[in-house]
């Protein structure tokens, strides 16, 4: 009897979850049902562009499959002709001054990813980037989007479409560190990306290897931090730590060296020396092959006099 009476709450359990998870299911299938049939886009209310397809097979594949179209688009009703009514919690309406900076169309949406990772929203806040976005206000830095892609389609890390893909983070990362535009404006070091690519660990990257360290690696993927700022993990003791991690016993002298190469004429004597050992390369190189060509030259010329009879040169 014991057995059936501590079973019986299972079982009642497990249809009440699949009748939730059918319900989920079907609200977001009636949005699905338009949305993947309709093509092109339309204006909104506000005058913005919007994009009104939805790849339904995708979506339902990516990491956002199982919920509801009304959990990230709060202020939508499952009425499709009915205009945003609100319905936010406090806690996303408070972000929308910020979001707004990002996303001009659904703010809401966006905000919205705080409610489902709020460990994670509360260090992208406290970042560098999330400095420019909630402490000064500025649209350029990524907010979750912007590294992480369409949120209909958004797939786990592992996943090689992924832009946070161990494959793809150099590219992601570069589309702002690597814009000369973005660079100046706030002051960055410019060519960052090829700066690394450069490098000893960027060299080791573009051949293949999978353990490499790449930007997040050291620089961490959502508590990013200005490179001076105190605890920055690549500052002073703290780059210790980080260098460690993969150079057992790294040492001040061995973490004082550039990770990002110097390029170009940023750096003069690296600079002209690699000029130098390239014109030292081809210089012997091609005084080699000149030296070896006039030989051979020689040896041919003094085999067709000595057939022909007229003699050599040296007759």
């Amino acid at each position: 009897m014991r057995r059936v009476l501590s079973f019986t709450p299972v079982c009642l359990l497990v249809p009440l979850l699949v009748l939730l998870w059918a319900s989920a299911a079907r609200a977001s299938g009636d949005c699905l049902i338009c949305h993947s049939a309709m093509h092109g886009a339309v204006k909104d209310a506000k005058g913005e562009t919007v994009q009104v397809h939805l790849d339904a097979e995708a979506f339902t594949k990516s990491v956002h499959g199982s919920l509801e179209c009304t959990n990230c688009h709060m202020s939508f009703t499952s009425g499709p002709h009915k205009p945003p009514e609100g319905g936010t919690t406090p806690e996303v309406a408070a972000l929308l001054p910020y979001t707004r900076l990002k996303a001009k169309v659904d703010p809401v949406a966006l905000a919205a990813c705080s409610q489902c990772h709020p460990g994670i929203y509360k260090e992208v806040r406290e970042s560098i980037h999330g400095e420019g976005i909630f402490k000064k206000k500025q649209s350029d830095p990524p907010l979750c989007l912007d590294c992480h892609g369409n949120p209909h389609y958004i797939v786990a890390k592992t996943d090689p479409k992924s832009p946070v893909n161990f494959a793809n983070v150099l590219e992601t990362c570069g589309r702002c560190h690597n814009n000369e535009e973005v660079a100046k404006k706030y002051g960055m070091s410019g060519h960052v990306i090829e700066k690394y690519k450069e490098s000893f660990h960027g060299k080791k990257y573009i051949l293949g290897d999978k353990k490499v360290p790449i930007c997040n690696t050291c620089h961490g993927a959502h508590m990013i931090m200005a490179v001076a700022a105190p605890g920055s993990p690549v500052m002073g003791q703290a780059k210790l730590a980080t260098c460690g991690r993969c150079h057992k016993g790294a040492t001040e002298k061995f973490v004082a060296a550039p990770v990002h190469k110097y390029i170009g004429k940023e750096n003069p004597i690296p600079f002209y020396g690699e000029k130098l050992l390239i014109l030292l390369v081809f210089g012997v190189f091609g005084f080699t092959v000149s030296h070896v060509i006039l030989e051979s030259w020689a040896e041919i010329r003094d085999n067709i006099f000595r057939k022909s009879g007229k003699g050599g040169p040296h007759d």
